[in-house]
């Protein structure tokens, strides 16, 4: 493969109000394991007053289906208590952690500041090593904020520098977190960081319209990125951000794009279109 696609159902139904019963989230799950993608990020142990949607994550591993070859598995914690959770889990590989280099949006994301957000993810780092899970780092509000917070590559190198070097964090990815980046931030971003800690892997979380993906998707790809997030239909966007929300990447458009263009994705093509005829079936319209 030339680009890791990681496919994002907790990010889509993470605001939809409607419970999803957790039989139809298992079948469009295994759907989804058959497709190739190289990693889900599945669901998420957080708080169930928070993130209702996803109360059922541990229900829905227990049932969905482990054999043969698959994507490698993701869950979102919050918390020390979320983590102690998710590593129960034998089938989880990742541990998602959200820390914003915005102090408004960590505060009403994880009901903390970034101070204490720091403190946080240092012991789920300790709660995942000793589970033998890996902790993927989401750096929410990377290329701007709505809330007037200082930010600038400087800023995002300072932390992200300091997960690497104190916690070992090896995958950063930087997220669009309200849609608000301009492609020329997103290029300044990937510019400065990739360079600079060459030995991480730095994704890209981008929403998106269907007006500017291919904007955003190109700069971050020609300042270097090389691991995209994104979801079926471009369903989803961060009920935490109390903002309109602005949806994911369009998976299958994304990736049908990079087959164009000879960029080989690992996908099963096939499988993808059936699964976005499905997933009309699992969201509300």
């Amino acid at each position: 493969m030339d680009v890791k696609l990681i496919e994002c159902p907790r990010d889509a139904m993470q605001g939809i109000p409607p419970f999803i019963p957790t039989e139809v989230k298992v079948e469009y799950l295994n759907a989804l394991l058959r497709v190739g993608f190289d990693t889900i990020d599945i669901g998420s142990f957080v708080s169930a007053k928070a993130i209702p949607q996803l109360a059922d994550t541990a229900e829905v591993l227990a049932r969905i289906d482990t054999l043969g070859p698959r994507s490698k598995l993701l869950v979102i914690v919050a918390n020390e208590r979320g983590a102690e959770e998710a590593a129960k889990q034998p089938s989880v590989t990742y541990f998602g952690y959200p820390f914003s280099i915005s102090e408004t949006f960590q505060q009403r994301n994880t009901n903390t500041s970034i101070e204490g957000s720091w403190g946080r993810i240092a012991r789920i780092a300790e709660i995942a090593n000793a589970a033998g899970k890996e902790l993927v780092v989401y750096i929410s509000m990377a290329f701007g904020n709505p809330y007037g917070d200082p930010w600038n590559a400087e800023v995002a190198l300072h932390w992200v520098d300091r997960l690497v070097r104190e916690l070992g964090v090896r995958i950063i990815a930087l997220s669009d977190t309200v849609g608000v980046a301009k492609p020329e931030d997103i290029s300044s971003m990937f510019s400065a960081l990739i360079p600079a800690l060459p030995g991480v892997e730095f994704g890209a979380h981008l929403h998106c319209t269907p007006d500017n993906w291919k904007l955003k998707t190109d700069a971050a790809w020609n300042a270097g990125c090389r691991r995209f997030d994104g979801a079926i239909k471009g369903y989803g966007g961060c009920p935490m951000a109390e903002d309109e929300l602005v949806g994911n990447l369009q998976m299958e458009v994304f990736a049908r794009s990079l087959e164009e263009r000879g960029i080989r994705t690992g996908l099963d093509m096939e499988r993808l279109a059936a699964t976005v005829i499905k997933a009309g079936t699992v969201f509300p319209a």
